[in-house]
């Protein structure tokens, strides 16, 4: 692995579960930053935490059934 934080495309692609192409398409798409360093692209794993984040679909609340509400 590199350095803390930074990852890989292919270390990216493992985290976020996805293939590396996909993340080569985000980051070709401006979807998730990247960093450019002596000619090697890493993604932060901040930046995939919180693409992730930004993607969470809440629970509904559930209802109790009628007939667990007490009278």
């Amino acid at each position: 692995m590199t350095q803390p934080g930074l990852l890989t495309i292919p270390e990216a692609a493992l985290y976020v579960r996805h293939t590396i192409s996909t993340i080569r398409a985000w980051r070709l798409q401006r979807r998730i930053p990247f960093v450019k360093f002596s000619g090697r692209v890493f993604v932060r794993q901040a930046d995939l935490d919180a693409l992730i984040e930004g993607h969470i679909v809440p629970a509904k609340p559930v209802a109790p059934k009628k007939s667990e509400v007490r009278q």
